[in-house]
């Protein structure tokens, strides 16, 4: 399992990008997550406009297995949905870092304590 290089990762096993040049990141599920949850079959997702904090449940994702919340690893202003994911949920499982992304986020406060690539592989695979 590989995780890219240029994310960075929360112990709740969200990815994050960097923020593009208007300070807005991508954020998504890693395959780690992806892989426990199963086949994802619903995707709940904050609304565009909303506000999100770090660390605080933003959404919900549902699998033939169970439901996971989703966490935000930075706040901010939510800004995009990915649309494909909510009208077609197995795009988190098949890219979760390409096309399987969840929503994108203006970021106001980034807290401590992100992982880089290496740091969350060691971690999820304790």
């Amino acid at each position: 399992m590989s995780n890219p290089q240029q994310l960075r990762y929360s112990k709740e096993h969200e990815w994050l990008s960097a923020a593009d040049q208007d300070g807005v990141s991508t954020i998504g599920i890693t395959e780690y997550a992806a892989n426990a949850l199963g086949d994802v079959v619903y995707v709940q997702l904050p609304d565009v406009g909303s506000t999100v904090a770090a660390g605080e449940t933003c959404g919900e994702l549902e699998s033939t297995k169970s439901v996971s919340d989703l966490y935000a690893p930075v706040s901010g202003e939510v800004t995009e949905i990915n649309e494909d994911v909510v009208n077609d949920p197995a795009l988190v499982n098949s890219a979760p870092f390409e096309g399987g992304w969840l929503f994108k986020v203006k970021v106001t406060d980034e807290p401590d304590g992100l992982l880089s690539a290496e740091e969350y592989a060691a971690f999820s695979h304790n």
